[in-house]
């Protein structure tokens, strides 16, 4: 039987600690999806990210600006479903996958990179596959 020491207790609480604190750091994007909302969704970037993938196979790499305007042209999408699938965390780096069902009309899987600077989880970067002709 393996002994769970003090300093590894204490690890796996801070682990734990930092998973809950990634995923309600990218609640605020997972409720964009919902309102439509571009400025909720880009609050959870740092100004620096950059969003790559493709819908109907139209390449996107684009800021945070563009991203909240395609946020808001997209509008409500009510019907959204999501879940966190994973998060994986190392010291103040972390990454995640997001699944979206009918976000307005389509499914997504986002990959994303965030980082933990002065107490605060944000994103540093997303990957997308829409699951269409890409």
């Amino acid at each position: 039987m393996k002994t769970i020491t003090k300093e590894t207790a204490q690890d796996e609480i801070q682990n734990f600690n930092e998973y809950n604190e990634v995923a309600k750091a990218l609640q605020p994007y997972i409720q964009s999806a919902r309102s439509g909302d571009g400025k909720l969704s880009i609050s959870t970037f740092y100004n620096h990210a950059h969003i790559v993938g493709s819908i109907e196979g139209n390449f996107y790499n684009v800021g945070t600006q563009e991203f909240a305007e395609i946020v808001d042209a997209g509008g409500p999408s009510e019907d959204v479903k999501s879940r966190i699938a994973w998060i994986d965390v190392s010291g103040p780096a972390a990454a995640a996958k997001v699944e979206f069902i009918d976000w307005n009309g389509m499914r997504f899987t986002d990959f994303f990179v965030l980082y933990k600077k002065d107490g605060e989880w944000k994103i540093s970067g997303k990957v997308y596959d829409s699951h269409s002709k890409n």
